[in-house]
């Protein structure tokens, strides 16, 4: 007698088995993706914020900011709100400045009292020459910012010192250094102005 074929499941019982296998592959591959997720994150800020404050509990919160006066963009700027063990460490928030070979898009970091932590050209126009400054000598002429403040130096230093300022200028250029100082100083005077608004804007649904 020929053995008899195996019945099929019924449909209802096909659906739950799906949705099983389904649940079971989500849960093996969270991990790995929060992982994949906060290594980007800490790639992303690590040119602008010290090692202390990447770690595997960071969480990068991103809203947008809409002020075209402070950060130098019609669109909405991307600004986020790092986090670790739940309270607000540091934020980074892009901006733009105009430079001697047209838009320098920056990454700025901070920490939630308004100290610069970190400040990188993360896209740029500028010449070799002009852009050696801060892309071939890993940002050092940027690193004089860090530490600063809008109190820090007072708002008559924040300029380059050929105009009576703090900050030294590089390559002989004074377009490009003005320009991205004269934004970050904006970023520093929009969050002194909008604070309460950067750390609790909801992200958009």
């Amino acid at each position: 007698m020929p053995e008899s074929s195996p019945r099929p499941w019924p449909p209802l019982m096909q659906i739950v088995f799906a949705l099983l296998l389904l649940a079971l592959a989500a849960a093996a591959t969270r991990g790995p993706l929060q992982a994949q997720a906060t290594t980007s994150a800490l790639a992303a800020f690590a040119s602008v914020l010290p090692a202390s404050y990447c770690g595997s509990d960071m969480v990068a919160e991103r809203v947008e900011i809409s002020d075209p006066a402070a950060l130098g963009s019609e669109a909405p700027m991307p600004l986020w709100r790092v986090r670790r063990g739940g309270e607000i460490c540091a934020l980074v928030i892009d901006a733009i400045a105009s430079g001697y070979g047209g838009p320098l898009r920056l990454r700025i970091g901070l920490a939630p009292d308004g100290t610069l932590l970190g400040t990188r050209v993360i896209e740029h126009r500028e010449t070799r020459g002009l852009g050696d400054a801060f892309e071939h000598d890993d940002g050092r002429w940027l690193t004089q910012l860090a530490g600063r403040s809008l109190a820090d130096p007072p708002d008559s230093r924040w300029a380059l010192r050929r105009d009576g300022g703090e900050f030294d200028q590089f390559s002989h250029a004074t377009v490009t250094p003005r320009a991205i100082l004269a934004r970050v100083k904006a970023v520093l005077l929009a969050y002194s102005i909008q604070r309460d608004r950067w750390l609790t804007l909801a992200p958009a649904a």
